[in-house]
Order: C-alpha cells, then sequence, then structure tokens
C-alpha cells in the first residue's frame, strides 16, 4: 500500500466551521466577505449586541424567499383567474401547498377558529422550510440549526399559545388552565389538589416551547454533522494512495443518501413544528 504525504485535516474544525454561525458569508476558496462586530447595545442591566451574523442573512434571504414565492403565485393565480382558467403549474402547487396547511394543519387541529391562526402557522411552515432548504445549497447556511432561531420561533409560539387562550377563554377560563378544578372532588380536598397542581401546570407550559425548540434545532443541527462527518472521512484516509478512490465513492455515495434523507427531514420539520404550533394552540381554544 503506498502512502502520500498531505497536509492534516482537523475534521472537528472543518464540521464546526460549516455549521457554525459567523460574522462571516462567501463561497469559500473562491470569495468570502468578514464584517466587524457593530458596539454592543445596553438596555438597563442588558447588554446585546444586533450585528446580523450569517445565520440572521439566510433567515432573511428564507424570508424574502417566502414572500417573492407567494407573491408570485398570488399574482399568477390572479391571471389565471382573471382568464377564467383552472389554476395550473406553479401557481397550483403552491396553493395546494397552502390550502393544506390551512386545512389539515391549521383548522383540522384548533378548530372553527383556526381561521384565524392559519396565517400564522402557514408563516411558520414555509420560513422554515426555506429555511431548512437553504441549508441544503452548496455554501449556505441553516439558521434553524441555531437554537437562538428555533428558541425565538418557539417563543412566538408560546406567545400565540397564551395570548389566544386568554383572549378565548376570558381571564376566570384562563386561570383554571394553570390552577384546573377537578371534576368530582370538593371541599378542602379539591382545593389542595388544585394548588397542587400550579407548578405543574406552569411547567407544561414551559416545556411545551422549549420541546419544539429543541426538536427542530437537534434535527437540523444532527444531519448537518453527519453530512459534514462523512466528507472529512475523504481527508482522513485521503493519504492511502491506493484506496483513496474507493472511498471518496463509497463517501459520496453515502453522503449523496444522507442529502437525499435531509431533503425529507427539511419538510417534515417544518411540518412538524406547524402541527405542533396547531395542536398546543388547539389545546388552549378549549375549556378543559
Amino acid at each position: 500500500m503506498m502512502l502520500m504525504q498531505t497536509p492534516e485535516v482537523d475534521v472537528g474544525e472543518l464540521v464546526l466551521h460549516h455549521s457554525a454561525d459567523a460574522y462571516t458569508i462567501g463561497f469559500e476558496p473562491f470569495w468570502s466577505y468578514s464584517w466587524q462586530r457593530w458596539p454592543d447595545t445596553h438596555l438597563g442591566p442588558l447588554t446585546v449586541n444586533l450585528t446580523p451574523t450569517k445565520h440572521v442573512v439566510f433567515l432573511t434571504l428564507a424570508a424574502a424567499l417566502v414572500f417573492l414565492v407567494m407573491w408570485s403565485a398570488g399574482k399568477s393565480l390572479e391571471r389565471q383567474k382573471a382568464h377564467q382558467q383552472a389554476p395550473k403549474g406553479f401557481a397550483n402547487a403552491i396553493e395546494a401547498l397552502v390550502l393544506f396547511v390551512r386545512n389539515d394543519i391549521a383548522i383540522a387541529n384548533i378548530g372553527p377558529a383556526g381561521a384565524k391562526f392559519a396565517p400564522f402557522i402557514m408563516s411558520l411552515f414555509f420560513l422554515i422550510l426555506f429555511a431548512n432548504l437553504l441549508g441544503l445549497v452548496p455554501w449556505g447556511a441553516a439558521p434553524m440549526s441555531n437554537l437562538a432561531v428555533t428558541g425565538a420561533l418557539a417563543l412566538l409560539v408560546m406567545a400565540a399559545v397564551e395570548i389566544g387562550g386568554l383572549v378565548k377563554l376570558g381571564p376566570k377560563g384562563y386561570w383554571h388552565t394553570i390552577c384546573p378544578s377537578i371534576p368530582g372532588m370538593h371541599g378542602p380536598g379539591a382545593v389542595a389538589i388544585s394548588i397542587a397542581m400550579i407548578p405543574i401546570e406552569i411547567m407544561s407550559k414551559l416545556v411545551k416551547p422549549f420541546a419544539l425548540a429543541v426538536r427542530l434545532f437537534g434535527n437540523m443541527v444532527a444531519g448537518h454533522f453527519v453530512i459534514l462527518s462523512l466528507f472529512g472521512i475523504i481527508f482522513l484516509f485521503g493519504h492511502l494512495v491506493v484506496w483513496n478512490w474507493a472511498i471518496g465513492v463509497v463517501t459520496a455515495a453515502l453522503v449523496v443518501a444522507i442529502m437525499a434523507l435531509e431533503l425529507f427531514v427539511a419538510v417534515l420539520q417544518a411540518y412538524v413544528f406547524a402541527l405542533l404550533s396547531a395542536v398546543f394552540i388547539g389545546l388552549m381554544q378549549h375549556e378543559h
């Protein structure tokens, strides 16, 4: 077996470089651009930095693509309707997907009030979907592999759940979601059980958005770690001249298979996040 001296490659650094957030963007090794951090902003005792990062850039790009796709599909549907034509082509596909999210995710899980929440659920679905797909293109970045991004989306869902429940149930009904009345129990025992349930109910309100954030983050970052780690095998064994082509072919085949799986996961995770958000909102729209 012949050996050839090649520069050592830090696979761990390679994985983190392409998956972690940064103040740089580009098409390495051809072109890249870095920017300086803005000065910190002080909000009372808090110190925050509002400098946009690579994930912020790609999240903004995903939002812009969602707007352009919906705007283009809407204009196309208007032209087809004006000519008394049935929806077809790209516009028909987008309309079918929008109706699926509206009817089979939002309204089906929230109930009659689901139509009011449908725009919010659809926004979550398409933003997450486009952001996930951008993470699969060359030189792309996956904003949903950043816990801060998924956490922010989960907090929006939490606000929609709690505020929507407060508006629908009223103060008294909403209080019963924190301190529930136990059917069939009366007197001091019922009061004691209701008080004991308060920390459990509060914890359940916090666990739901936490689960949303961690599930989406974990699934997206894991797929990128697997793909980049498999690519690292080529560099680790690149010094084996006799076997390097075989290693490269096998690794490339595995990466293609994982990429196909990641494409499915990108759509699935957008669906799961939207579905669970609708379920959590629906649970708060009805009395216990």
